[in-house]
């Protein structure tokens, strides 16, 4: 059984802002910043959890996402 330190190191997103939020709606643009995206190609990492997927699936059409 993985301990909580490998589950953590393996289950992990990262998320590349691939077109920009300008034009978008609001809330569109609040998301991004939540997940930490401010710049065109600014890739950030985050645990592949409920919370985080969902953010992503709000905004799946503006960012690039790979799981490491």
């Amino acid at each position: 059984m993985p301990t909580s330190k490998q589950k953590s190191e393996t289950d992990r997103v990262s998320i590349t802002l691939k077109q920009s939020p300008i034009g978008r709606h609001k809330k569109q643009r609040v998301l991004l910043l939540g997940l930490g995206l401010r710049r065109l190609h600014q890739t950030v990492e985050h645990p592949k959890n409920p919370q985080v997927l969902g953010l992503i699936d709000k905004v799946k059409h503006l960012v690039e996402v790979k799981s490491t």
